[in-house]
């Protein structure tokens, strides 16, 4: 098993592209893999409902079986073993310990997450799990969701139990993943469970969720003394559409809203002051309790880097008054999004620049394209190898430029539930035929373990 470096460790050695301790893994989450909706106690999340709901998910696909990782777990750390991956990084499912979200354990959800660990110690790979990416449990959410302040407190209460049980074999943990995405996706654009369309909501959200990550942290000081806790985040760098001092403005509202919503709470103890001039009354304000949880000191950033957007000022329109755009032009994933490495590159320095140069991981890059099995039994995703390739070589630039990056994570291990896209698009560096489940490595990730093997390009 690898061991997650200090800062003071992380240097390079002679002839290395990457420091020594860069840690090299793969990223997964739980509704998107897992399968066994309704088995061992599992309760039901919003993701749950909002897929099994007409219309919300590309060709009435949900999260039910998925890639059935829950009883072939032993077969990807496996697979996992055999490419060289140093960490996984995976979500606990809340439903599973808590069906309903609060009241009592369920024994046989926490038993999974125990194997699952245990196993991958025993393969020598590193677990990194995440307490939360997107699965409410549907109780929660009937009663306000994120956008009750209650859910922190069950979030906080949640967290403790995965500490407990947990924190005596993993010293590495995330909070939240891409709470940007669960507040704006969630509640303001509707594309993501729950599907709600309120931009008080939103807000509301995401200062549930702001205070949720700062009890969470709260808690694991007290459990888990000497291990690292941190947050994810989703980054895109917001370049303005053109040189007016318009549209640079709408940028910089953007660049608060998609960028720094969730990480200056944390740094700087309130949200952006563009967000606060954006929206005014309708973005809540923390009580002083709630800003020194928030303000808890954590011990990394994970951010998500895929796409860049460009921005535009619409001065019709409420709120923010952008106009958010991806570039059409260029090589594009089958998501449509634009293939931007440098953006990669300007993310980590941003946040080395913003926030007092803090410990980095990439905790999710990727990209997904089309591609089969070939004839001769091999998937030759050269689109995604050569993505990958170059967005690693940008993060490279990022240490160059005095970036204090310490690992990067694959998105994903496993093609999987691409949320609201459902199964039509493939994300992962191994191949899943959903009718068998059968997994095949792509040229891609061979390409990976040999980046791994050498800790260079």
């Amino acid at each position: 098993m690898v061991t997650f470096e200090t800062e003071q460790t992380l240097e390079h050695e002679a002839g290395d592209a990457f420091p020594r301790g860069f840690i090299w893994g793969a990223a997964t989450a739980a509704y998107q893999i897992e399968g066994a909706a309704n088995e061992d106690g599992r309760g039901e999340s919003i993701w749950d409902r909002f897929s099994h709901t007409p219309g919300k998910v590309q060709n009435g696909d949900t999260g039910d079986v998925a890639c059935d990782h829950y009883h072939r777990y032993r077969e990807d750390i496996a697979l996992m073993r055999d490419l060289g991956i140093q960490a996984y990084r995976f979500s606990i499912g809340w439903p599973r310990i808590f069906p309903t979200g609060e009241g009592p354990l369920n024994p046989k959800g926490l038993d999974f997450y125990n194997r699952l660990v245990d196993a991958l110690l025993e393969a020598g790979i590193t677990p990194v799990p995440t307490l939360y990416h997107w699965d409410l449990p549907q109780a929660l959410e009937d009663k306000g969701g994120w956008a009750g302040i209650d859910t922190a407190n069950r979030f906080a209460d949640y967290a403790e139990t995965c500490f407990k049980a947990l924190g005596d074999r993993i010293d590495t943990w995330i909070t939240l993943n891409e709470p940007w995405c669960v507040a704006h996706m969630g509640y303001v654009s509707g594309e993501h469970a729950p599907g709600k369309t309120d931009q008080r909501l939103g807000l509301l959200a995401g200062h549930t969720l702001c205070v949720a990550h700062g009890l969470a942290v709260q808690r694991f000081r007290q459990v888990c003394p000497g291990k690292r806790i941190g947050i994810t985040v989703s980054l895109s760098p917001a370049h303005a559409l053109s040189d007016s001092p318009e549209d640079q403005a709408a940028a910089r509202r953007s660049d608060a809203y998609g960028n720094k919503w969730f990480l200056d709470p944390i740094y700087r103890g309130d949200y952006p002051p563009e967000m606060r001039e954006a929206f005014g009354e309708l973005l809540p304000r923390f009580t002083p309790e709630q800003r020194t949880a928030v303000q808890s000191p954590i011990d990394f950033i994970g951010a998500n880097y895929y796409f860049r957007g460009m921005i535009a000022d619409d001065p019709d329109g409420s709120g923010l008054r952008t106009r958010w755009s991806l570039p059409t032009e260029g090589p594009l994933t089958a998501m449509g999004w634009e293939v931007y490495p440098p953006g990669m590159t300007e993310t980590l320095c941003d946040l080395d620049e913003a926030y007092g140069r803090p410990l980095l991981y990439v905790t999710e890059n990727g990209a997904a394209f089309d591609e089969t099995v070939s004839p001769d039994g091999r998937v030759h995703d050269e689109n995604r190898r050569h993505y990958l390739e170059t967005h690693i070589r940008a993060a490279a630039r990022a240490i160059e430029d005095g970036a204090n990056l310490g690992g990067y994570f694959v998105w994903s291990l496993l093609d999987n539930f691409e949320w609201g896209f459902g199964y039509a698009k493939r994300f992962g560096i191994v191949h899943v035929d959903y009718a068998t489940h059968e997994r095949t490595v792509k040229d891609s990730g061979l390409w990976y373990a040999g980046v791994i093997r050498r800790n260079a390009v």
